[in-house]
């Protein structure tokens, strides 16, 4: 059932990132299958910035807080590196969602997921820890002082890509 349930779940954030316009794919991180969106928007209210956010999904055997920290910079890196265009702080910015999925989740790593975004310079990311067997997604859903102005779009987005919070 926990096998089914995780690719059922990855396809069904295949598809909203799909509706949304991120023009999901699949590529292989080192032999492990991983989804990836992206899109880019342009806010007058962002001082004029542009910000490319990229979903970067892929299931695990178990997620301990060192799974999803290391997840997080990989993606992080992969963004930055990714995003083409002015680099990052020159009008233009980066924000991630690094989503992992499994039936087996050390609870202080859902935590640590919540607890509040990561942030590198022009670079934020809002990890997000899916338990398949509780039917429960854990992102970061605050207003943090840095990278506030972007808070409400990427709440939004996170509302609509993932599942929203169970039980």
């Amino acid at each position: 059932m926990s096998e089914e349930s995780i690719r059922n779940y990855l396809a069904s954030v295949e598809g909203r990132l799909a509706a949304d316009g991120c023009g999901p794919r699949w590529e292989d991180w080192a032999g492990v299958p991983v989804l990836v969106g992206r899109r880019a928007d342009f806010r007058m209210r962002w001082a004029a910035t542009n910000l490319h956010l990229f979903t970067v999904a892929a299931a695990v055997p178990e997620i301990t807080v060192p799974v999803i920290d290391t997840f997080t910079t990989q993606v992080l890196a992969y963004a930055k590196k990714n995003k083409g265009g002015l680099p990052v702080g020159m009008q233009t910015g980066v924000a991630c969602f690094p989503l992992l999925v499994s039936d087996r989740i050390d609870p202080a790593a859902m935590a640590w997921a919540e607890e509040k975004q990561r942030n590198k310079f022009a670079c934020f990311a809002r990890p997000v820890v899916v338990d398949t067997t509780q039917g429960y997604v854990g992102p970061y859903r605050g207003k943090p002082a840095i990278g506030r102005a972007y808070a409400g779009h990427l709440i939004e987005k996170g509302a609509l890509y993932f599942q929203p919070r169970q039980g």
